[in-house]
């Protein structure tokens, strides 16, 4: 059976009971417009922001950070109105006023500061604020500093990551695993947690962006993505984050999707330290055998961007691209090559195997591995593979283009996987990095996207989209290209 087929023979894997008390009937009388959401992974300790669960706080909108992010990347006002670099190293941040944490607490600037020191002291370390020895201290009631230990261009940028919402001072009394529950400031107030299966959510009544349009919110942590869609379908959920492709076809018109263009790259990385791809000759081969087209209108249906490189167009924003030059093709005359990707994300086998006969087409012999990603990331990181095609957001914690090219393609780079190492490149991330204006750092990234092309050490092929898929009548959903909001002040079912 093709995947359409086989999906539409998978059982009805319905959350039946899960939303009891959640109301659909609007003859239930007042505080029953509830929403109904599942969201696409549990929580892995508890709801601490210092983990991948800070997501899950920004999607149930239970908490907030100071600032968000444009679809460029760029910072943007939340908790915190309005910002100034005071030295290279210094910034100022006012408060907005007269916000509340859900436990009645005022959001000030000695709780905002409490809340940052507590990141920075965590242990083991907040990402985001990894080596840049942060310091916040209340300068007045309504204004917080925020110092690092050197000149960090960065330094507000990275209060846009979730790890950094910000929360009661009473949520601290385990320094290294924050209690969200009754702690946050966003639209909903946590009211319960069931370990990982869901969170029970009410309207926060003094939130400062407006009343809530629900009257609250019961989620479920569904990892499961057919039985999330199913659930949909059968008017069980009101919101179903994560719709898979291949469910799409299922959606009776009682449903619809949400679709969000993604900086989320799926790309082709090549081997540039050892084996067939260290030469330039061969990689510039396969870089002209791929063809993005058939993988994004086969395998994804439609529901991706052909990649005009490795950053989207609005991450650019008005930066000029430079078109890369490569080197000569040269013949690959049989040489075998092992292609590695994971099956956590469905797609991407399929996409292998399509990019596979591209490669072969043009005289390679390939090699398909496919693994989940956590069996495959450490022979990845060791280069154990000649090419690797895999999915990553390009935009990381702090919305900034130069931090994922420093990290995926300088010679020290964490997550380097065409292994490139290229003097010229690395000069060229290390100028951009001291960039302060965000204009000029988006064309320097522009600048160091065409150089690492000219290497022929990547294929990018296309940028991913995020499908939320909703009930009907529900409105006001996130459509986020961050994948951080879901829930909304705006979200409601309609009913």
């Amino acid at each position: 059976m093709n995947r359409r087929t086989a999906l539409l023979a998978v059982p009805a894997l319905f959350l039946s009971g899960c939303f009891a008390g959640g109301g659909g009937d609007p003859d239930d009388g007042p505080g029953t417009d509830r929403l109904r959401v599942a969201l696409n992974f549990p929580p892995v300790a508890a709801l601490s922001p210092y983990t991948d669960d800070a997501l899950l706080l920004t999607r149930m909108g239970a908490a907030e950070t100071l600032v968000t992010f444009d679809d460029s990347g760029a910072a943007q006002p939340q908790l915190a109105e309005s910002w100034e670099f005071i030295d290279d190293r210094t910034a100022l941040l006012e408060l907005r006023a007269d916000v509340v944490f859900h436990d009645g607490s005022p959001m000030d600037a000695q709780a905002v500061a409490g809340s940052l020191n507590a990141a920075a002291a965590a242990d083991p370390g907040v990402r985001v604020l990894g080596d840049v020895g942060l310091v916040a201290t209340a300068v007045d009631a309504d204004t917080v500093q925020l110092q690092a230990a050197q000149a960090d261009p960065l330094l507000v940028q990275r209060m846009g990551a979730p790890s950094l919402v910000i929360l009661a001072p009473d949520a601290y009394a385990d320094p290294s695993a924050p209690d969200p529950v009754g702690h946050g400031t966003g639209p909903y107030e946590i009211t319960a947690v069931e370990g990982t299966q869901s969170a029970t959510l009410a309207a926060a009544a003094d939130y400062w962006g407006g009343s809530p349009a629900a009257d609250g919110v019961d989620v479920r942590f569904v990892d499961d993505a057919d039985a999330r869609t199913s659930s949909l379908r059968a008017g069980e959920l009101d919101v179903a984050q994560a719709v898979p492709i291949g469910a799409l076809p299922t959606l009776t018109d009682e449903q619809r999707v949400v679709t969000t263009s993604l900086p989320r790259l799926t790309s082709l990385q090549l081997n540039t330290a050892g084996g067939v791809f260290a030469d330039p000759a061969l990689r510039a081969a396969a870089v002209a055998a791929v063809d993005a087209e058939p993988v994004v209108e086969g395998v994804f249906e439609g529901q991706a961007d052909a990649a005009p490189g490795l950053l989207t167009d609005d991450t650019l924003g008005a930066a000029a691209r430079t078109e890369p030059t490569l080197p000569t093709a040269g013949d690959p005359a049989g040489a075998s090559i092992r292609l590695a990707t994971y099956d956590d994300r469905p797609e991407l086998p399929e996409a292998a195997a399509a990019i596979a006969e591209q490669l072969r087409a043009a005289g390679f012999t390939v090699e398909v591995v496919v693994q989940t990603y956590a069996t495959i990331e450490p022979d990845l990181l060791a280069g154990a593979f000649d090419a690797f095609l895999g999915s990553r957001l390009t935009l990381l914690d702090t919305g900034d283009p130069v931090g994922y090219l420093s990290t995926d393609y300088t010679c020290d780079g964490g997550y380097n996987l065409a292994r490139l190492c290229d003097p010229a490149v690395d000069a060229a991330v290390a100028s951009a990095a001291a960039l302060t204006d965000p204009r000029e750092r988006r064309q320097a990234a522009a600048d160091i996207e065409a150089q690492v092309l000219s290497t022929a050490a990547v294929v990018p092929v296309l940028h991913e989209q995020s499908r939320t898929g909703v009930g009907a009548g529900v409105q006001g959903v996130g459509d986020d290209p961050f994948e951080r909001q879901v829930v909304t002040v705006a979200t409601t079912t309609g009913r």
